[in-house]
């Protein structure tokens, strides 16, 4: 039985076409992939991402604890700020990315991907028990997963500001890119209300309770209408985020990607002490990577798709293979990324694709591979 949102009969209403995505029953397009896309990179676009997991870290152990789990540090984060990280494991692969909202001196809201979940909750038990061996002291820490109270809705686009400020008294010009408040949304629905997301645009996440989900997604709707408010199913949701280069788990991570070879080094801080994963990314990294993530754009036609091997101008040399790839609506052109040998990985770089069978030319070209205009 596939898992459903609060948003479900919503998605019905407007002629979604629901697809199992990673055991959710979620719309994979509205009206149409081309369409959601640039409607939200040219106006505004509503996202429901309910299906994402939350997991509550609370205690005064939870600062320490976490900065143990993540790569990135969470010491740095002023109350109501967010930060991206990489969760990896002992031998430096990724388990997850995931976000951490700073609600408080000692409580945190980390939200992890859909399809990792249960995954993901394992693996912080697994790392709590580690911790608590090292640390006998840190008794007060408690980690809930608490997935199934949430609706998580995300608008995303240039009037997205606008459009929530008409449902809440919070300020919202005041809230800075990875910043957050707790407030309320249309008649005292309470919300957290970040400025996050995945598409590249200016926009908000509103995480509320389950069971009022509808009524907010019906006056994200409403109040979006003067702006051409765009539904946006998962197809686009994964066009938008490629054009920025932003990793999805089970293309570009997984459990045996080094965060540096994904381009993601940044949100790896060395100089923080220990945390799972430090010493063999190190190591790795020291050593020398193999291969490492790069944008490219076809010179002929076709699509890159995932799985799709790389290789040298000439053909002959197998490089790597293609993460993601599609046709982007907002370059109009063929876009991937690849894990391509490091010495093939310099921006200009002519490759060649093999797609059924044909070596179609491509190029390693600057990423991010939108930047939004304004």
């Amino acid at each position: 039985m596939l898992k459903r949102t609060a948003l479900y009969e919503e998605h019905k209403k407007l002629g979604g076409r629901l697809i199992d995505f990673g055991g959710w029953e979620l719309p994979v397009q509205y009206q149409g992939v081309m369409d959601e896309h640039l409607g939200c990179r040219n106006a505004v676009g509503l996202f429901d991402v309910s299906h994402m997991g939350e997991i509550h870290v609370e205690g005064a152990a939870s600062e320490a604890f976490l900065n143990y789990l993540i790569s990135n540090n969470v010491a740095k984060l002023a109350v109501k700020q967010a930060l991206y990280s990489e969760m990896c494991n002992h031998t430096g692969g990724i388990v997850d990315d995931l976000l951490v909202y700073r609600r408080s001196t000692d409580r945190f809201l980390v939200v992890v991907n859909a399809s990792n979940t249960d995954k993901d909750f394992a693996h912080i038990q697994k790392i709590e028990k580690e911790f608590k061996q090292k640390n006998p002291g840190a008794t007060d820490l408690r980690i809930t997963n608490e997935s199934s109270k949430y609706t998580q809705i995300a608008v995303q686009g240039r009037h997205a500001e606008k459009i929530v400020q008409t449902m809440t008294k919070t300020n919202l010009s005041a809230i800075k890119y990875y910043w957050f408040d707790e407030g309320t949304v249309l008649n005292g629905i309470p919300a957290v209300i970040a400025r996050t997301g995945y598409t590249g645009e200016d926009g908000f996440e509103l995480y509320v309770p389950w069971d009022r989900g509808p009524e907010v997604w019906r006056a994200c709707l409403e109040a979006g209408k003067p702006y051409g408010i765009t539904p946006v199913g998962l197809g686009a949701r994964d066009t938008l985020r490629l054009e920025m280069k932003f990793p999805l788990y089970g293309h570009e991570l997984s459990d045996e990607t080094n965060p540096f070879a994904a381009g993601v080094g940044w949100v790896v801080k060395l100089d923080k002490g220990d945390f799972v994963g430090r010493a063999p990314i190190v190591a790795a990294k020291e050593k020398g990577l193999p291969k490492q993530l790069v944008g490219l754009k076809l010179l002929e036609r076709g699509v890159p798709r995932q799985g799709y091997e790389v290789y040298s101008a000439d053909g002959k040399k197998n490089l790597g293979q293609i993460t993601s790839g599609t046709q982007s609506p907002s370059l109009k052109a063929a876009i991937g990324l690849a894990y391509v040998d490091k010495d093939h990985a310099k921006i200009g770089t002519k490759l060649t694709v093999d797609i059924r069978g044909t070596k179609t030319a491509a190029e390693v070209i600057p990423t991010p591979f939108y930047k939004r205009p304004y």
